[in-house]
């Protein structure tokens, strides 16, 4: 499956797995390049296409957009440059400036990163005009995945949308993404730590469909960027390769599963809380990626917590008229959405103590499989990325609230639904 020990041949990967867990896996994305000099190869992809739409922003534009525009040329119809300066919001508003430019156009190419990739991503779904990737920051995970975050009536919303036709990753290009970037991706691998060890435990609760082969796949791939960690800090091309690699695979590896469940578990919704909060209370919050590590971190903390606690006798559940008031505190017009969410996937109703009681040793060891908070903490010490930061910039309280809440913005049990049921979370209800 790989070229080398450190390489994944990612595009033998494409052409599909017959899996030990009873699935053919596979994924719709043509090809992927990363390394020097990969933008060449939009020459022969773009081949078919005589109108191509470009979709950016400033800065992406700046990275890597006079590189596409000098191999395609004439085919380039029309472009949608978004302001730089603010950070973009994945929101109708957005969705209908590039629908706007769409007329005529054959193929839309997003040149960025998280925002512009999930633009692209639901204007070509929802639209019926197939899509490519320009990368210019191993930043996210979200490359090769068929989900695109977006925010809808206000709501963090994973929409299933189409995957692109192919992934452009010029490390000329990734080598000068912003260390911010850089830490961003390097932090949304580390927190596989965390989903990997959600979804295992929703398959011992709940039953969920579970994959070895993914599960182990996603957690080389995690190993392979934590070993380059001191070289990414130095820009080394072959580390940004890696990161990019890996970060793409992840990607591959949900279609694969179906659903983000390798990639995406407690630490995600962490950071889509701080997020949310952020956009519905104006409260400035840290890039995605950021967040994810930090909140990687703390969701450590949420497992040695539970391995430290014996499992209560009883299910905690507040007064119900309270916890909505709550809800609307902490999520402001947000709130009742998360509530009717919830409601109508019976988590609040749900009682799963009998299973945690018969089922406590599993649950433990797979909590116990993961790296400690105090180990991952030692995986950043080659980046910029200081917890201290995290903690100083949203405030004990709000780290608190997080963990209590966070879980109602998702339809997915992790562990803030395990902590939650047996002890309250951190917070409760005031």
């Amino acid at each position: 499956m790989f070229k080398s020990r450190n390489t994944f041949d990612i595009n033998r990967l494409l052409k599909g797995v017959n899996c030990t867990c009873g699935k053919r896996h596979t994924c719709d994305i043509e090809a992927v390049y990363i390394g020097a000099g990969a933008t060449r190869h939009l020459k022969k992809l773009c081949k078919k296409y005589s109108r191509i739409l470009l979709v950016c922003d400033e800065n992406t534009f700046a990275a890597a957009g006079e590189r596409v525009l000098r191999v395609l040329g004439e085919k380039i119809a029309d472009r949608v440059i978004f302001d730089g300066s603010t950070i973009l919001i994945p929101d109708e508003t957005a969705v209908a400036r590039v629908e706007e430019h769409l007329a005529d156009c054959d193929l839309i190419i997003g040149i960025g990163s998280g925002v512009i990739q999930d633009l692209c991503k639901y204007v070509s779904h929802f639209n019926k005009v197939p899509y490519m990737v320009v990368a210019t920051a191993p930043s996210m995970d979200g490359y090769a995945s068929s989900g695109a975050a977006m925010i809808l009536k206000g709501m963090k919303e994973t929409v299933a949308a189409g995957l692109p036709r192919a992934i452009i990753a010029d490390t000329d290009v990734l080598k000068n993404a912003p260390a911010e970037m850089i830490d961003a991706g390097y932090g949304d691998i580390i927190g596989k730590y965390s989903s990997l060890c959600d979804w295992k435990l929703s398959a011992a609760v709940n039953g969920e469909y579970f994959c070895q082969w993914i599960y182990d796949l996603t957690m080389t791939a995690v190993k392979r960027v934590e070993a380059c960690a001191a070289d990414l800090a130095e820009r080394d091309e072959k580390a940004l390769a890696a990161l990019t690699e890996a970060l793409v695979v992840v990607g591959i590896l949900m279609s694969f599963a179906g659903s983000s469940r390798p990639a995406s578990g407690s630490e995600h919704h962490l950071s889509h809380f701080f997020e949310i909060v952020g956009i519905v209370k104006n409260e400035a919050y840290f890039p995605h990626g950021i967040d994810v590590v930090y909140s990687t971190v703390v969701t450590a903390k949420i497992r040695e917590a539970l391995l430290n606690k014996p499992f209560p006798d009883t299910r905690f559940r507040p007064e119900r008229e309270a916890y909505v008031a709550k809800m609307d505190e902490v999520y402001g017009m947000v709130g009742k959405e998360c509530v009717a969410l919830q409601d109508r996937i019976g988590n609040y109703a749900a009682d799963r103590l009998a299973v945690y009681r018969e089922k406590e040793e599993e649950i433990r060891a797979i909590l116990a499989e993961m790296p400690s908070a105090e180990a991952i903490l030692g995986m950043l010490r080659y980046t910029d990325l200081d917890f201290t930061d995290f903690v100083i910039h949203y405030g004990e309280q709000k780290l608190r609230t997080a963990v209590t809440y966070a879980k109602d913005l998702k339809d997915r049990y992790t562990v803030l639904w395990l902590y939650y049921d047996l002890f309250g979370g951190v917070d409760g209800v005031q």
